[in-house]
């Protein structure tokens, strides 16, 4: 297993759309078990592979509070949805950055696990948000693309900072 490079807000590629994927293989597993690892080591809740510059409809999250048990969805499809969330969210690829986003409550997620098996899961609460915001990486948005344009300014001005004290 490896970690891999976390891409980071506002770089391009993050706006890519991700394709489905077709073959469910050992280089899928592979994917699968570096992006879990990767997540915790961040440490974070949620991983796209967008986020790690892989652009296939997958995603690994783990809401739980031992951090041992990871979710894997892949192609995954929105087929039914309820209610609305205020639970602040924040992202791997845009560090120390925190809002509210308006998602459904809960969700009934369609996916493939990483052998191909189709499943439906039923969402709530931080993981049905969780899976939304991952979700919207595939499609190539950032959660701070809902944000109004003066906070977007803001927040890629504190990214900008940040950037040069690490340099």
């Amino acid at each position: 297993m490896a970690i891999l490079n976390i891409l980071r807000y506002p770089d391009v590629r993050l706006h890519k759309v991700a394709l489905p994927v077709t073959v469910f293989d050992g280089s899928l597993r592979t994917l699968v078990q570096d992006m879990t690892e990767t997540m915790y080591a961040a440490p974070g809740v949620g991983l796209a592979a967008t986020q790690v510059d892989v652009h296939k409809q997958v995603i690994v999250v783990d809401v739980s509070d031992r951090r041992d048990s990871p979710v894997v969805l892949v192609n995954p499809e929105i087929v039914e949805s309820s209610g609305l969330s205020d639970i602040e969210e924040g992202c791997l690829s845009v560090p120390g950055i925190y809002d509210t986003v308006e998602r459904a409550e809960r969700i009934r997620v369609r996916a493939h696990d990483q052998h191909g098996k189709a499943f439906t899961l039923e969402a709530q609460g931080l993981l049905s948000v969780c899976i939304q915001h991952e979700m919207d990486h595939l499609r190539g948005k950032v959660f701070v693309e809902y944000l109004s344009p003066l906070k977007q300014q803001r927040i890629r001005t504190k990214l900008s900072k940040q950037l040069r004290k690490s340099a």
